[in-house]
Order: C-alpha cells, then structure tokens, then sequence
C-alpha cells in the first residue's frame, strides 16, 4: 500500500475563521474544491466542507453571514503524508468526513480528499495489473 505523500494537494486553501459561511462557499464553487481550512491567529485551526455548510445553513438554519468558526470541524484528526490510502479511508470512514488536514512537524502541509485516495488506489491497481500482464506475457 502506498503513503498519501504523493496525492496531497499541498495548495492549502484557507479563510479566518471570522470570514462568512457565504466567503467560504462562494471561494469553494470558484476554485471548484469541497473544503476550505480555517484560520485563526495565523494557524489552521479546522476544516470546512460542503457538508458543513449545508447541515449549518440549510438544516440548523444559520444565517449565511454568519463566520465559519460556527460550520468548521475542528475536531477531525490529522493524518500524516506517510499515513496509507487504507488508514485514510478508515479515519474518513470513522469520522464521517470526506476531507483530512495532513501535518507534518505539527505544521499542515496539505489536504487529502476521498477523490484523491480513490485515485491513488486506482493508480496502484493499475500498475498491479500491468505488472501481471508483462509477467504472464513473459516479459
């Protein structure tokens, strides 16, 4: 099984904390990503998804203007870029969240996301395969 290292989007998007929930939706359809890290003091503090959003404004009926701090998950774990796609989708499955910081050094470096463990599974199904081809071709 491969480390995460390789798919990590280390372009970490992030807003403060006290910018809007409607802030956070609009950069998320604009650069077309399903989270957004939040801020406060300077450091990454937590993470906001669709997700969040969605159960904050449509379901708890939050006004949109109101900061991200009140949609963000900060309690959701980190992972680290030598954590296994497998560990990942196990944490994301037990967190019920579809994004993950990952930290390194006690310092965030990137975001995974589940499309992103998919494809990295994907890739190495694939190499699998070719590797089994050449091997049963002889080659």
């Amino acid at each position: 099984m491969a480390a995460i290292g390789k798919q990590v989007t280390h372009d970490v998007v992030a807003l403060n904390a006290s910018d809007s929930m409607r802030e956070a939706a609009r950069v998320m359809e604009e650069r077309r990503i399903g989270s957004v890290a939040v801020k406060d003091g300077g450091r990454i503090v937590g993470l906001v998804t669709e997700r969040d959003l969605m159960r904050t404004v449509c379901v708890l009926g939050r006004d949109p203007g109101w900061p991200i701090r009140e949609a963000m998950r900060a309690e959701i774990p980190r992972v680290q870029p030598s954590t296994t796609e497998s560990e990942v989708a196990s944490v994301m499955r037990d967190h019920t969240t579809r994004h993950l910081l990952v930290e390194e050094g006690g310092t965030v470096v990137g975001v995974i996301s589940m499309r992103d463990i998919i494809q990295l599974m994907l890739d190495e199904k694939e190499h699998l395969i070719g590797q089994l081809h050449s091997y049963i071709e002889g080659r």
